[in-house]
């Protein structure tokens, strides 16, 4: 299992939004935060940009949908070119429904899990889904505390993923160099930072600092 960086481009600079897609070349994933000001309280990108952005990134791009209504919504940005689309828990109505279609569409379908909110109910659905995404700060907003907290969910996600031996991914974000080991070790492969990647001087040595970070400690 490798380790995997997507640099969120909510860090990014909106008006050169093609520019920073390109700084991250070296990334995994970009990790394009979708906000609807109705599931969380701000309001970023939607639908048309994210096609747009499609069409000239550089690497795959990994959707977390923080929106209301994901059952109608998720499908368009697989349809868009998403490689990966992560929907709320919280807000999805059938989420292994929607997770087949966005499987069907071509995308891998992951979960997405507030701090708050419990692993343990998705953990018997690993066969539906091929991320689940253990937010480590409330979202909404870039640049937050990491929430030491949320660890022993990952944990307890990488039990039971490592028990069913499926090839489940677990995704944490707001990452750093400061946490990107504590996350790893606990059961965490793919990993997103924002503000740790773009305010780096150098954004190449950055991705490969925190993925040889993150791979010392994988599982």
């Amino acid at each position: 299992m490798a380790a995997l960086i997507a640099p969120s481009i909510l860090s990014a600079d909106f008006a050169n939004l093609e520019r920073d897609l390109g700084r991250i070349a070296d990334a995994d994933y970009a990790h394009v935060d979708v906000m609807d000001n109705h599931f969380v309280p701000n309001l970023t990108l939607g639908l048309p940009v994210f096609e747009r952005l499609a069409k000239v990134s550089p690497v795959p791009l990994d959707a977390h949908l923080m929106i209301e209504n994901p059952d109608r919504w998720a499908p368009a940005f697989a349809e868009a070119g998403a490689a990966s689309v992560t929907f709320h828990a919280e807000a999805a109505q059938a989420p292994v429904r929607l997770a087949r279609e966005l499987r069907r569409l071509g995308s891998r379908a992951g979960v997405a899990l507030r701090p708050a909110t419990p692993v343990e109910p998705f953990l018997d659905l690993l066969a539906e889904i091929d991320m689940i995404l253990v937010m480590t700060v409330e979202p909404g907003f870039g640049g937050q505390s990491f929430i030491e907290g949320t660890l022993p969910k990952i944990r307890r996600a990488r039990e039971a993923v490592s028990e069913s031996g499926l090839d489940v991914w677990i995704q944490v974000d707001g990452v750093s160099r400061d946490t990107i080991e504590r996350a790893a070790e606990a059961g965490a492969n793919v990993f997103v930072a924002g503000s740790a990647v773009y305010g780096a001087e150098d954004i190449p040595a950055e991705i490969a600092a925190l993925r040889d970070l993150a791979s010392a400690h994988l599982h």
